[in-house]
């Protein structure tokens, strides 16, 4: 294949929902379609069944829920798939953010009993505002569900998005008996499998056929005519370039635990979606070039490689207390061995162990192309938003920071040991689920950590744990506020500053100046005394550009 062939054929997507919509489960069944895996997992599989893929750590096995973004790779019908499973609770949101930087389209799965909720509307504005071009799987139709209509209009009415249904759903919870495919004008006959195990059998019609007359009550079989004849008359038309540029969605129906509807999802979704997309370089003024670089877009065939890292995640491999970098391959032809060069240090580096991922399993890849996810291992310099390029006057600013939410002091139960628990902690901060702080007049021996969602805490404690054996003990910080403080001569003294108690002053981890509040009327007060103090509520390298 020619390089361009190659691109072409790459979809790099995440799937996001609220949680348990289905979002793991639909992962699991496109697996099993692409013959990744013979035989599904279920989250809510007993515990003498297998457990998903995609969810490996020993927490996520226990809760039945992602606490982790992972990536899986497969081909299916001449398509490289990227996959990147992200978490759905609001607590883990973070990573879902930074996760959807490194993919060019999103698959929103909707509970179809329950319609838009807020961690989906969330992840919704966060695609919005990227540009992400979104299609829809309406999840559950073998349960009660609400009117499939309705459903459109709400994805119509609350997100903004012109929906188009690709195929519609025959009855409704136990007298779902199957999807109509509006393109094909074929009909797919549910049968329920054991389990949702296997790929479900399907018998393909016309709707006009007598047999399924047979099949569907009177009730809904007029329904679903009635239904389809309204679409046709004031739904909105299928246009390509309106999906592309994330106004239009198409929506599928089906039940993912049953893997009903699931493969014409895969398909639609691999034929209508867009391959790799170009990329923004940042304007660049470093010793190492020998003039400014302007920002510019880099189109994905640009000859020399690059990327960035959007995620590292430690301990994959438990056995070999490693540590991986995930990498998005943004232009050229990674292979295997390549010096690039690592943009924040301006080091050369060897990219010698990169793998190919599906989930916690890893194999040996020797080239990779614009869309395709690497897994990077032996490189504790490299951090998230981190470049490496061929070429230097490339670099990419893709990763968001947040302003946490909740805060909490960790400390080290065990003298003994304080090896492992400050290695630990180390390495869990470099993954970027949570940020630290530097706070003056910290309890002894406390680190502060602070989280979009108090769950995120347990994760560390669990990781501490079961990872690097280390205990950790877990306190409540009396803070409900952090504002980024915009450099000023008055820090240097702070014993000058009006500050009511509780109040707290720190950094975060680029040395950047922060504030800690307690409640709200310290914060009004603080601001009101210390006019000349410019606070923000994001990060000082977003609030100030």
């Amino acid at each position: 294949m020619t390089p361009a062939q190659e691109i072409a054929r790459r979809r790099t997507f995440a799937i996001i929902s609220h949680p348990d919509a289905g979002k793991t489960t639909l992962t699991e069944k496109f697996l099993l379609y692409g013959n990744a895996v013979h035989l599904a997992g279920s989250v809510t599989a007993r515990k003498n069944q297998r457990a998903t893929t995609s969810d490996w750590m020993a927490l996520e096995k226990q809760r039945g829920i992602s606490v982790s973004s992972t990536v899986l790779q497969f081909d299916y019908e001449g398509h490289a798939v990227n996959l990147l499973d992200t978490p759905g609770h609001k607590d883990f949101s973070e990573d879902t953010y930074r996760v959807l930087t490194a993919v060019d389209a999103a698959l929103m799965v909707i509970d179809s009993a329950k319609g838009i909720e807020p961690q989906t509307r969330k992840l919704f504005e966060v695609c919005r505002r990227r540009g992400v071009p979104i299609f829809t799987f309406m999840n559950k139709c073998d349960r009660p569900t609400l009117d499939p209509l309705a459903l459109l209009d709400e994805l119509e009415s609350v997100l903004g998005l012109e929906p188009v249904a690709v195929t519609w759903p025959l009855g409704n919870g136990p007298s779902f008996k199957g999807v109509y495919d509006i393109r094909q004008k074929h009909v797919h006959l549910f049968e329920r499998t054991p389990g949702g195990a296997f790929r479900a059998p399907e018998k393909v019609s016309d709707l006009s056929d007598e047999s399924l007359r047979e099949v569907l009550d009177p009730d809904a079989y007029a329904a679903a005519v009635e239904q389809l004849e309204m679409l046709d008359g004031a739904g909105h038309q299928f246009d390509l370039a309106a999906v592309h540029a994330g106004q239009q969605t198409p929506v599928f129906f089906g039940s993912a635990v049953n893997n009903f509807g699931v493969e014409l999802l895969l398909q639609g979704f691999l034929t209508d979606s867009i391959p790799p997309t170009p990329r923004r370089s940042v304007a660049m003024h470093s010793p190492g070039l020998p003039a400014p670089t302007e920002a510019r877009e880099l189109p994905v065939t640009h000859e020399k490689f690059s990327g960035f890292v959007f995620k590292i995640q430690a301990n994959m491999d438990p056995k070999h207390r490693d540590r991986i970098a995930f990498l998005r391959v943004c232009t050229g032809k990674f292979q295997r061995d390549m010096v690039v060069t690592h943009q924040r240090t301006g080091k050369n580096v060897r990219l010698s162990s990169s793998h190919k991922l599906f989930g916690q399993e890893r194999e040996t890849v020797d080239e990779a192309w614009p869309g395709d996810v690497i897994g990077l291992v032996g490189h504790d310099a490299f951090g998230i938003g981190d470049t490496l390029t061929e070429d230097r006057t490339i670099a990419f600013d893709e990763i968001p920071r947040f302003a946490p939410e909740v805060f909490a002091w960790l400390t080290n139960p065990t003298p003994a040991d304080a090896k492992k628990y400050r290695s630990g902690l180390e390495q869990l901060l470099l993954e970027g689920v949570m940020q630290s702080f530097e706070v003056r007049f910290s309890p002894p021996g406390a680190t502060l950590l602070a989280a979009v969602g108090p769950l995120q805490f347990e994760v560390v404690q669990a990781r501490l744990e079961n990872e690097y054996n280390a205990k950790s003990r877990l306190a409540p910080a009396p803070f409900e506020h952090l504002r980024w403080i915009e450099p000023h001569p008055s820090l240097d003294s702070p014993e000058t500053l009006l500050m009511p108690g509780g109040v707290h002053l720190g950094t975060d981890k680029f040395d950047h100046p922060v504030v800690l509040f307690p409640n709200d009327w310290t914060m009004d007060y603080f601001t009101e005394k210390n006019p000349d103090l410019k606070l923000h509520a994001q990060p000082i390298e977003l609030a100030t550009t």
